[in-house]
């Protein structure tokens, strides 16, 4: 690799992170193997099944062994693993969100995999769905394989829904008026609030939801550099405008955050959840009466915001052909065996998993399985993705909307006045 272009790497690694772009060991095998370093940002409870995963397949005496790297998330990982891969020093496989493809493909810090050697191990196009597996392409080459989809779902308390009478309501809302009605009937069995949602100083947790309401008014967002944001500002309005008619301190806190939210569910003091399926272990460890679906379609199309962790080929400069492949069988091996993923509540991506009788055993986690056929993903730009400052940039203009004193028009107003900024830069790669 020349000077030249290894300097133009650096410089798009360090842009991305500039941009704020870049941001939750087994024994070895008897016989000779090949050491593979695999780096992930996963702690935990994920880090501990992920472990697990690991071990297991190293246990396989394949002819390869996995030491793991666990990075903090966020920030220091994506900058780690950008920074490594602009030096052609990466790890053999790491794991990358599903929504940071977009910034990191196009500037070559990310190789594509081989279809032809992903078919040798078993792996399929056909073994995805399909929308998950778009996701993961970036101009027509596949620069990542899924491991989950994980998505903002509804948790709602069962003895309070039966006391309230809302257990059939809860799976058949179609309306906001709906599902303000079954709030405030769940509200009156607490006798504190409806609904737990948390997102006061977090910009993750206002988006989540904000996106999944806006994408079933049917409304879409590309974000196309060098034009300005096409966004439904309508859609948009209506959706604030309904979000914030929740956070009344009735139905729900005007100002909780994620702690506030979880403890309240936690000891009985709502009905009702809005989370990532990542909250599952903790819910289930509580001996809660909990159960979880999709967060109901209220505005007429299908929706749900989600993201995936996937596994990704860091650039490197030198590549051995047989440690390559040696990867290949390692995530095949996680892949088959991720219904144990599965139980930290996260839907296994390999279709075979997840139509296994196993999976579908899982309770709440098969009631919400169907999200993949209709997941959204942050728009892609190289600005997007987990981590990301693009979701803080949400949060510094609608805050004040979901606390109440913002209105809803301006604070988008202003949301998107930020996202055309950055579309007028040149993308760093």
């Amino acid at each position: 690799m020349t000077d030249l272009s290894r300097r133009g790497l650096l410089k798009t690694a360090a842009a991305l992170a500039g941009a704020g772009l870049l941001v939750g060991c087994a024994p070895g095998a008897s016989r000779k193997t090949t050491d593979l370093s695999y780096w992930h940002l996963l702690t935990g409870g994920d880090g501990t099944v992920m472990a697990g995963l690991v071990d297991a397949v190293n246990g396989a005496n394949l002819g390869f062994h996995t030491t793991q790297t666990v990075l903090a998330w966020g920030p220091p990982y994506y900058t780690k693993l950008a920074m490594a891969s602009a030096g052609g020093r990466a790890p053999d496989v790491a794991i990358m969100h599903a929504s940071r493809i977009a910034g990191y493909a196009p500037g070559g810090l990310l190789e594509p995999w081989d279809l032809d050697l992903l078919a040798e191990v078993g792996l399929h196009e056909s073994d995805f769905p399909a929308r998950v597996w778009e996701k993961c392409q970036y101009d027509g080459k596949l620069y990542a394989i899924a491991l989950d989809t994980h998505p903002f779902v509804l948790y709602y308390n069962t003895d309070h829904a039966s006391k309230a009478g809302v257990t059939d309501a809860l799976r058949s809302m179609k309306s906001p008026e709906e599902f303000t009605e079954v709030a405030t009937k769940l509200q009156k069995v607490t006798g504190k609030h409806g609904l737990s949602y948390g997102y006061l100083g977090d910009g993750s947790q206002m988006w989540r939801l904000f996106y999944t309401l806006y994408r079933q008014t049917g409304a879409d967002m590309k974000l196309v550099p060098g034009q300005q944001a096409q966004v439904d500002k309508d859609a948009a309005v209506k959706t604030l405008t309904f979000i914030q008619s929740l956070l009344n301190d009735t139905i729900a806190s005007r100002s909780g955050d994620g702690g506030t939210a979880t403890s309240e569910f936690l000891h009985g003091e709502s009905g009702m959840f809005f989370g990532g399926v990542w909250e599952l272990p903790v819910l289930k460890d509580a001996k809660l009466p909990v159960d979880a679906l999709p967060i109901p379609t209220l505005f007429g199309t299908q929706a749900a915001y989600a993201d995936s962790h996937t596994f990704v080929l860091p650039r490197q400069s030198k590549v051995s052909p047989e440690r390559r492949k040696h990867v290949y069988t390692m995530v095949a091996e996680i892949l088959k065996r991720s219904v144990q993923w599965a139980g930290g509540g996260h839907i296994p991506a390999y279709q075979p998993v997840a139509r296994s009788a196993e999976y579908q055993a899982l309770k709440p986690q098969s009631n919400y399985a169907g999200i993949p056929a209709y997941v959204n993903y942050d728009p892609d730009a190289w600005f997007t993705g987990a981590g990301s400052d693009f979701q803080n940039y949400f949060a510094e203009n609608v805050q004040n909307v979901f606390l109440g004193s913002g209105d809803p028009a301006a604070g988008f107003d202003g949301f998107v006045a930020r996202l055309n900024k950055l579309l007028d830069r040149p993308q760093p790669v």
